[in-house]
């Protein structure tokens, strides 16, 4: 029995991701469809857009840029070792583009969006908000989650599209003021390299991780322990499961779009 002990930790941990797994995914699918269905709460929504989108610009922007210009000057002092120095503005808008820029603006909206989402919906869940919305014939999903979810969805691909520009930006003036890239010609290799597969790419990642980064934060939310020591649980574990989910998809996006 000893020896069978490993196996049944095992088979219980399992079972405890699979429910976690159905929990999640049954959540996700009844929140997307009050994103549809009426009544729509216009109140709500422009407050996570204001949330999710406008006041998530400065981080983004500062991020962004201090990225491209760290990954130019790590492309020229890698490059300067074969002698292909000249590849920085194809490598820096790619990088950008593809990976660098999707990633890290999920990135940022998990740590910043996601631990605020969980928090506020815990903070209501902990005083009986959610219980009086239910009291109100008020549907928590469709009032709290829908407008959060839909707003992500739509704003953060607009986030990458512009960390995308700002990175991009970061690195050219690194390039053109330190490096010694004449700038005409830095932008056309730019330009000329990108192709439309690379910003559909971004901006499908940016819808994807802008969803992870909403579900978790409501679900850890909606789900959270009575207490303070729930909601700083709750909050912690949406950032936490938002930041690696963000990845996994990453990983597997990537492997749609450019696999050989």
């Amino acid at each position: 029995m000893t020896l069978l002990a490993p196996l049944g930790w095992l088979g219980r941990a399992l079972l405890h991701w699979l429910a976690a797994i159905g929990r999640v995914t049954r959540f996700g699918l009844t929140a997307l469809s009050h994103t549809i269905r009426p009544p729509f709460y216009a109140g709500e929504f422009g407050a996570a857009l204001m949330n999710v989108g406008w006041l998530s610009l400065p981080v983004v922007g500062l991020t962004a840029v201090f990225t491209g210009a760290a990954l130019a000057l790590q492309i020229y002092s890698g490059g300067a070792r074969f002698n292909a120095e000249a590849v920085v503005p194809q490598i820096v808008a790619i990088g950008m583009v593809r990976e660098l820029g999707p990633v890290l603006v999920g990135l940022m909206i998990a740590a910043r969006v996601t631990s605020s989402i969980a928090a506020e919906i815990a903070t209501m869940k902990v005083t009986e908000q959610i219980d009086a919305l239910t009291t109100l014939s008020t549907n928590p999903m469709k009032y709290l989650v829908a407008p959060r979810l839909l707003a992500a969805l739509l704003v953060v691909p607009a986030l990458v599209g512009i960390g995308d520009v700002i990175g991009i930006f970061g690195g050219y003036a690194v390039a053109t003021g330190s490096l010694g890239f004449n700038a005409a010609a830095y932008l056309k290799n730019t330009v000329d390299f990108l192709e439309p597969l690379d910003v559909v790419s971004s901006l499908v990642k940016g819808c994807a991780f802008g969803g992870i980064a909403a579900l978790m934060g409501c679900y850890f939310g909606m789900m959270s322990g009575r207490g303070a020591q729930g909601v700083g649980r709750a909050t912690k574990g949406s950032v936490e499961a938002a930041a690696v989910l963000i990845l996994a998809a990453n990983f597997l996006l990537t492997g749609a779009f450019f696999s050989l």
